[in-house]
């Protein structure tokens, strides 16, 4: 699996650990920055970045970080076709791959520990979406953004 990456400066700490852990995971990591954790940048840039590669199909998921995971999620879900979600535990993790088939992850920096984001990244990666009855509910959301994104 292909796997694209971007942070803020707030999401930097937990970078390195995601970029190693998805490496781990048998994952080709896609680096869309940024590089550097004490230089103010705008979450919106990377989480389009990633948004984009993910839909484009360049890339098969994506996994964004800032100093809460909120903004720079709210920036990849404006793409359509992205289903990006804020994740704070293993749980959450697990069923937003599940039910919601989300191919995009956001970690909060600020919120979460370098420890909890490998665990939720193990958790998200390596789970099955169930199809079933949550398909009609993705069913649901793509038609909200095919009436939508014009």
């Amino acid at each position: 699996m292909k796997v694209a990456v971007g942070c803020d400066h707030g999401g930097f700490v937990l970078k390195d650990r995601v970029v190693r852990t998805l490496k781990e995971l048998g994952a080709e990591v896609v680096d869309l920055g940024t590089d550097r954790g004490d230089v103010s940048v705008d979450y919106p840039e990377f989480g389009l970045k990633v948004a984009k590669a993910v839909a484009s199909g360049e890339c098969d998921a994506g996994v964004l970080m800032c100093g809460t995971g909120i903004g720079i999620s709210i920036a990849a879900n404006k793409v359509k076709g992205i289903r990006a979600a804020v994740v704070t535990n293993t749980y959450m993790a697990k069923l937003t791959k599940n039910h919601n088939n989300a191919n995009i992850i956001a970690l909060g920096g600020r919120v979460i520990s370098e420890d909890e984001a490998e665990e939720i990244v193990k958790e998200w990666y390596t789970a099955e979406y169930e199809g079933g009855r949550h398909q009609k509910r993705l069913d649901m959301i793509c038609k909200i953004e095919d009436e939508n994104f014009k």
